[in-house]
């Protein structure tokens, strides 16, 4: 126990502007190409994507006739060296009371597995890497950022731009397929008490009104026009405050990348976020969310974030109610 505050003490002192502690490694929890490039040798670059087809395919760009200037209309190829995460093998149904609920973060042994088995190791700074042309690739890499928390891994960093701005600004990549390799990677411990909020800490944060409750969806979906399927009902949670999709991030020749942090901190709050109080971000599955959460843990700094896993899935298969669905007709 002496060792483990040890360690923690001196993960702070490698803070930046915000309280977010990060490997000393890195310069912050989101590093840019020119970085990475420099520093290859030092890390470990994980890969993640929805589409695996991609990792192996070869990048398209179009030509403008007129300026002779090229965009990237396809994402193809990865880092050399890059290890592979398939998006689909991250989430799974688990059990909560009699209810099985979709797209969960795994039981620690399970995520440790499938870590191992895309060739992953401990001890090494780990760098995700995103597609980067759309919020929801960005949001792949922030939800296995969330999940890796969950489990202790504190040396990890998020790629600005992913692929596509690798890409776009001419760097090396490779069409290989990985190699095959079973890593060592191990969860440090579970931290789902203070990164996981439950169906039960919505509720108080309804009740006391002590804890902003973040939607992460856009605002047809919000505003209960239009729902999921798997989501029993229209509207969102009572009290919450709409962060949508389209302020997550800032295009950039076709690449997705963050913004700054006073840029979150004036966006959030037109939308109504106090950032300096607790919060817990959701939206239908899980997944939108980890944007959020991200922006206000790790950018913003507060560390009385949590991520809503089974989110208004969850929420409606256990029969609770949601409000300010607009009338249809």
């Amino acid at each position: 126990m002496r060792n483990l505050f040890k360690g923690f003490a001196l993960a702070i002192t490698f803070s930046a502007v915000t309280n977010t502690v990060f490997a000393a490694i890195f310069p912050g929890t989101v590093i840019d190409s020119a970085w990475l490039a420099a520093n290859l040798d030092k890390v470990q670059v994980v890969d993640v994507r929805g589409n695996i087809k991609s990792f192996v395919g070869k990048p398209e760009f179009e030509t403008d006739a007129k300026t002779g200037k090229k965009t990237l209309s396809e994402v193809g190829g990865h880092l050399s060296g890059a290890r592979l995460i398939d998006m689909k093998t991250m989430r799974t149904d688990r059990m909560f009371g009699d209810q099985k609920v979709k797209y969960m973060i795994p039981e620690k042994a399970d995520f440790e597995k499938t870590i191992q088995s895309a060739g992953i190791d401990a001890g090494k700074p780990i760098v995700l890497v995103s597609v980067g042309t759309e919020v929801t690739e960005v949001d792949d890499a922030l939800r296995v950022y969330w999940q890796f928390k969950v489990y202790g891994e504190d040396d990890i960093a998020v790629l600005d731009g992913g692929m596509a701005n690798w890409l776009l600004e001419g760097r090396e990549f490779t069409s290989a397929a990985a190699s095959a390799k079973t890593g060592n990677w191990l969860a440090k411990t579970d931290r789902s008490a203070q990164y996981f909020a439950s169906s039960e800490d919505v509720v108080k944060a309804i009740a006391d009104k002590k804890t902003n409750l973040i939607d992460s969806r856009d605002s047809k979906h919000f505003l209960g026009l239009v729902k999921r399927d798997y989501v029993s009902g229209y509207g969102h949670l009572e009290g919450a405050k709409l962060y949508p999709t389209e302020l997550m991030f800032k295009s950039a020749g076709g690449a997705v990348k963050f913004m700054s942090t006073n840029t979150y901190k004036a966006l959030m709050s037109a939308q109504g976020i106090d950032t300096a109080m607790p919060s817990i971000s959701y939206c239908n599955s899980g997944h939108l969310s980890s944007g959020p959460w991200f922006i206000v843990s790790e950018l913003l700094g507060n560390k009385s974030s949590k991520l809503y896993d089974g989110s208004l899935h969850q929420w409606t298969l256990e029969k609770r109610a949601v409000v300010g669905a607009v009338p249809l007709n």
